[in-house]
This record gives structure tokens, sequence and C-alpha cells, in this order.
């Protein structure tokens, strides 16, 4: 099936093992590692199951005892666009059920026999996630990330070679958009004049000329990914649209990091720090407001 082809959700794919009613999903929260750096995970207590259009049933996890998931794979700075939880929910505990472990078999067997390596998984993925009616944006930004680590990891199907192929242009695209951004950035403040569609302009055109950059060139470096192309697209202007946004949250994350760091450490050099940045907040106000009086 096309993944342009319209389809109406269909929420009741989704069931509980054994029987046709709604998922009951019991999830038991665990953790790993030290006091200070605590790994959250997730253990499903209860299988859930999924009526593919192309595979039949899909139960997971195959073993209750040894899966354990985060949820939906994002990260911290990326949880206002995709939060864990939500209508995607299902899906994502479905891919991550359908998805091998390293010491599981490479392929999922389903419940009627068929064999479903990474590729297979993904599909499923944005078909489940439609079913539980995810907004589309979403569900395509989602599926362009999981693809992503698709390639990365590779698939049991592809020679080295390809897998390399896919890897070299995936890696390709991200260096190339991350690096015409800072360039864009920098011209966009006339810091350089280096940027062919931004130019010697106002201000304002040469925004407009970044943005449309923004869009063209992802575009066609996402058409190298292959059998790929859509989620080499949409992960391509992702990355060039989302890129200030995502290192001003980054920042701000590194910032709130160390002072909990500091506050941690020593309490009393934290209050002194604060009262100083407050000072100096203060100080600027007034100092703006001066030529107001």
């Amino acid at each position: 099936m096309s993944p342009w082809t319209p389809v109406r959700p269909e929420p009741d794919r989704f069931h509980d093992e054994g029987s046709a009613d709604p998922p009951r999903i019991v999830l038991e929260r665990v953790e790993s590692g030290s006091v200070r750096r605590r790994t959250e995970r997730f253990r499903m207590l209860h299988r859930i199951a999924y009526r593919d259009r192309e595979y039949g049933d899909l139960l997971v996890p195959a073993d209750l005892g040894s899966f354990e998931s985060d949820l939906t794979s994002v990260p911290t700075i990326f949880t206002w666009l995709v939060p864990r939880t939500g209508r995607h929910l299902p899906p994502a505990l479905l891919h991550d059920g359908l998805v091998h472990g390293p010491d599981e078999p490479s392929s999922y067997l389903s419940v009627e026999g068929h064999v479903l390596d990474r590729v297979a998984a993904d599909r499923v993925f944005r078909a489940a996630m439609r079913d539980t009616d995810t907004g589309p944006v979403r569900s395509w930004l989602v599926w362009s990330a999981v693809t992503l680590s698709t390639i990365w990891h590779g698939s049991v199907s592809w020679s080295r070679s390809r897998h390399l192929r896919y890897r070299l242009a995936a890696l390709a695209t991200v260096l190339v958009v991350a690096v015409l951004g800072v360039l864009a950035t920098l011209d966009l403040f006339d810091v350089i004049d280096g940027v062919p569609w931004m130019g010697d302009r106002s201000f304002a055109m040469e925004l407009v000329g970044g943005l449309a950059g923004a869009v063209v060139v992802p575009f066609l470096l996402g058409l190298t990914w292959g059998r790929f192309a859509v989620a080499g697209v949409v992960s391509g202007v992702a990355l060039a649209v989302l890129l200030h946004v995502t290192v001003a949250l980054a920042l701000i994350t590194l910032a709130y990091q160390a002072a909990e760091w500091v506050a941690r450490r020593t309490p009393v050099a934290a209050v002194v720090i604060a009262g100083v940045v407050v000072a100096a907040h203060l100080v600027l106000v007034v100092l703006f407001l001066g030529p107001f009086r």
C-alpha cells in the first residue's frame, strides 16, 4: 500500500491479547544506574496485538520478561514537538516490540508466520499511527526519525555496500544541512556574505531566501536516500527549519543542567550566582529605562 493512499483510522485494529477488546497497556516503571544517573525504562505486563493489513496479527512483546521500552524514543529537547505518550503510544510500543534487541533474533516472526525486518517494522509503525489517528505531520516526523535509525543500524536483507550507501547519504544530508544552517545564520546577520540564495539584500529578503533554501536544499539532498527518499526529505527539511529552535533549546537545557550541577554540589555558590544574575538584570533594566525618564 502506498504511503499516500488515504486510510480511514481504524483504532480497533489494536486489540487485547486473545480477544477483540481494546488493548490494555499495563506498564511497570523500572530504573537502573546510580542515584543521580538514573535511566528510566518501562516493562509491559500485558501483551497487545495489532492486525496489520499485510502481515496479519502482530503480538508484542515476544517475551514479557525481557522486553523494555522508553515509550516514544524522543530526545528531551524535542518532547514539545513529539511527547512520549499520546495517540502514538500504542504504535510506539508495537514498533519497539517488532524491532529486535541485541540478544534477540534479527527479525520478528508474526502470528501467521510472516518475517518482519526493521524496514517492515517501520512501515507497520507508520500504518499503526494512521490507525490511531495520530496527526499526519507528527506521523511523518516520527516515521522519518525511526527510518533514520534503521538506516544507521541496517537491515538483515541489506548488503554491506548498500548499508554504507544509505548511511553516507543520510550523514551527508545532516552535515550539509547543519553547515548551511550556520552559514545562512551568519549571512543573515551580515557576518559573512557567501550564501547564494540570500545575497546582499535587506534583512527581510535574506530571511525569505534563507527559508526557501532550508526547504529546497534538504529536498534535493533527501532524494539521494533512494528508497527512503521520503524520509530523507522530511528529515532534512525538519532539521533545517528547526535548527535554530533546537540550538536555542539545547543552550537552555545546558544552562539548566549546569545550574542543577552547581546547586547540588555547592548550594551557597548557586545562591550567590543567582543573586549576581538578578542584580545584573536589574542594572540592565535601569539602564534601558533611562532614556524614557
